[in-house]
This record gives structure tokens, C-alpha cells and sequence, in this order.
């Protein structure tokens, strides 16, 4: 028994339309579904939600939910607001790059490109405050991920004792340290 893959991704959003006009106009998703009720299916809750999905490419479904009786959206105040979010996976540099132009011409600031060495990112906030990425592989992503498999467990069993940054993975930055 094992899971086959994530069927979709649902985040609270302000405005369904406006959000779906985000993604499709932003980052080229396909709006494919929209399912609204006045109550919720599990709960059998009273509460009327416009739930819409986007195809964000190779089966993956990112939704939102529009809660228009709830109060405003808020977000978890002890958690740094770099530590939600979404990434998506892009083909390359060159792709990534040519989505930061356009999301910078459609006046979303954009920050990265950032080099992670195994790939490399860009980040910006969607309308409804959600921290998105776009991430493309380094040239070398295999083999690094190879060095990082290796070292896995043992970095997880130090980190459950010390809480402090196993140094097993050092040289995944070394790149970025090496250009200062």
C-alpha cells in the first residue's frame, strides 16, 4: 500500500475569480473545475464555498476555497512568513527567468533568483498573501541529490538531538559562499 501521488492542494482564498485570473494570467495554469455548495460535504456544515482547481501541470491540482461567511483570511503569526508555500517546478533557467520578467512586468515583486545549488528559485506572494516559487534544476541536480540521499538520515538523527544544523551538506552552499 502507498500513496501514488498528492491529488491536489487546497488553500483559502479572498476572491475564487480573482485568483483563478491570477494563475492563469501569471503563471499560464488552466482553470479546470469549480464545485460550489451551501454546505460542506464531510461536515454536512452549513456554509456555502466556491471551491475552483487549477492544473498545475503532470496531474498536479493546486485548489482554493472562497469562504465568504468566514471571518477575513489570516495567516499563523509564529511562523515566519518565508516558511509556507507553494513551489512549483519549472524546466530550466531559462524558464524561470522568463517568468520572473513577466510577473515583474505585471507589477509582482519578485525575489531570487536564488541558488540553492541543487536548484534555483524564484519567490513572490499570489494575491491572497500566499508565498509561491518557481524552481528550476541546477545541471548537476543528480548528483548532488545523490550526495544529499547519502547523508540523509544521519543529518535527521542529529538534528532530533541538537536542533542545530548538521554540517553533512556543507558544501551545498559552498557555492554561494565561494562567489562572495
Amino acid at each position: 500500500m502507498k500513496i501514488e501521488q498528492i491529488h491536489h492542494v487546497a488553500y483559502r482564498c479572498k476572491d475564487a475569480k480573482e485568483t483563478v485570473n491570477w494563475y492563469v494570467d501569471n503563471l499560464n495554469m488552466d482553470f479546470v473545475l469549480a464545485i460550489a455548495e451551501d454546505k460542506v460535504p464531510s461536515t454536512h456544515e452549513p456554509d456555502p464555498y466556491m471551491h475552483v482547481f487549477l492544473d498545475a501541470g503532470q496531474g498536479n491540482v493546486l485548489a482554493f476555497f472562497e469562504l465568504p461567511t468566514k471571518p477575513e483570511m489570516g495567516r499563523d503569526e509564529n511562523t515566519p512568513i518565508w516558511v509556507q508555500h507553494i513551489a512549483f517546478k519549472v524546466k530550466d533557467r531559462d524558464t524561470l527567468v522568463a517568468f520572473k520578467e513577466r510577473l515583474e512586468a505585471n507589477g509582482i515583486d519578485v525575489l531570487g533568483v536564488t541558488d540553492h545549488s541543487i536548484f534555483h528559485s524564484i519567490y513572490f506572494f499570489d494575491p491572497n498573501g500566499h508565498r509561491v516559487e518557481l524552481a528550476c534544476p541546477d545541471p548537476d541536480e543528480d548528483a548532488m541529490i545523490k550526495r544529499l540521499d547519502s547523508v540523509k538520515w544521519d543529518m535527521l538523527e542529529e538534528w532530533s538531538k541538537t536542533k542545530r544544523a548538521p554540517k553533512h551538506a556543507d558544501w551545498l552552499h559552498a557555492k554561494e559562499l565561494s562567489k562572495a
